[in-house]
């Protein structure tokens, strides 16, 4: 009898072995949604922002695979670092997308040149769970073109055991007392924000000597910055390599769990903040398949899951309003309301001026 029980552990442990050599453990949820096979073997491309899903790392839910199993839909993912890198690749039409999460502005430029699908989101069982502050927005003011998915404000990161105290404002980034330690955004919006805050400018301005002074700032500082980055700011911020720079809330949330000596600020002058929705291209090659993703991310413990893996804000109130969320009335993505920065959102701007700051942006990287 003992050795038949022996028999059954060791072969329990060789299926566990294999499973977990897959890299998936199936977990047990319960959906709302029904999720029918009738899609089975076509395939969904998504295209998302880099370490913004549920992977499966640390034991929590790989929402991709999870939605394969569930739907027999093979998701094709990959991967982008910028709304403007989004943008020229969707633009170029050298690949198609079923899926993409663009910012609000971004949401509002692709709208405004036909280059969305229109998204029923009657047909969405879990589309209730969206808070309706998030609803309604000026991107997208009848919620036709996309589902919340995220939301975040920009602060700054910095390590005290290497500078000290900063003064909590974007001058900061400035400070020759930081001098080759100092970081900034790579690309123009977030980078021209981050001077137009302290210029007390409009971020939506159509003002062309505004975007002029923003960079003769940032040009007078660049002298100050060790490098212009993106995603690149984990790796120098989580080692020491760099001790101060501007990113999204949320990032510094996963930053701190490598370097819990990292702090975080929102700057006194204000700062940006964006929503990240889903969307589908007017070039969707599997809308129904793309729907079913809308949906499933929607999903209780899928959203709970994307939320505590990407750290930042949800607008899913399931969420949001549950005790046992890891994030459950943090302060930085959730404030209260008397330490609720200054915010304002980017708008899709005029072509005119779009171009006239991105020309700008490559003077200043020439500089």
């Amino acid at each position: 009898m003992h050795k038949k029980i022996m028999a059954l552990f060791v072969v329990l442990s060789l299926i566990c072995t294999l499973l977990a050599g897959c890299g998936y453990e199936y977990q047990d949820i319960e959906y709302e949604s029904d999720y029918q096979n009738n899609l089975k073997g076509t395939v969904l491309n998504v295209y998302n922002w880099g370490e913004y899903i549920s992977d499966g790392s640390d034991g929590c839910i790989d929402a991709n695979r999870e939605f394969e199993r569930l739907t027999g839909i093979k998701v094709n993912y990959t991967t982008f670092e910028s709304n403007e890198t989004m943008y020229s690749q969707l633009k170029s039409g050298g690949v198609s997308y079923d899926i993409i999460i663009p910012s609000d502005y971004m949401i509002e430029r692709l709208k405004n040149e036909n280059m969305l699908k229109k998204i029923d989101v009657g047909k969405l069982k879990n589309y209730h769970y969206i808070k309706d502050e998030y609803k309604n927005l000026f991107y997208d003011e009848n919620n036709e073109y996309s589902v919340p998915y995220n939301v975040g404000m920009v602060g700054i990161i910095y390590n005290p055991t290497i500078i000290g105290e900063p003064e909590h404002s974007w001058k900061s980034l400035w400070s020759e007392k930081y001098k080759d330690m100092s970081l900034n955004f790579s690309n123009p919006r977030d980078g021209f924000m981050t001077a137009q805050m302290i210029l007390g400018y409009d971020l939506n301005s159509t003002d062309k000597k505004e975007w002029d002074n923003a960079l003769k700032l940032l040009k007078d500082g660049k002298s100050v910055l060790q490098s212009y980055v993106m995603d690149e700011i984990y790796g120098k911020m989580e080692t020491g390599e760099a001790a101060i720079g501007p990113y999204y809330a949320g990032d510094y949330l996963t930053m701190y769990e490598t370097n819990d000596d990292l702090k975080f600020y929102y700057p006194k002058e204000g700062t940006n903040i964006f929503v990240d929705a889903v969307c589908i291209p007017s070039s969707v090659k599997n809308y129904e398949a793309a729907m079913l993703y809308i949906d499933f991310l929607l999903e209780p413990e899928i959203a709970l899951a994307n939320a505590e893996y990407i750290c930042y804000a949800s607008p899913n109130t399931a969420v949001i309003n549950n005790p046992e969320y890891y994030y459950y009335k943090n302060e930085i993505l959730y404030p209260k309301k008397e330490d609720m920065p200054k915010v304002q959102y980017y708008h899709d701007i005029a072509p005119e001026i779009r171009s006239y700051y991105e020309n700008l942006w490559i003077d200043l990287k020439l500089y």
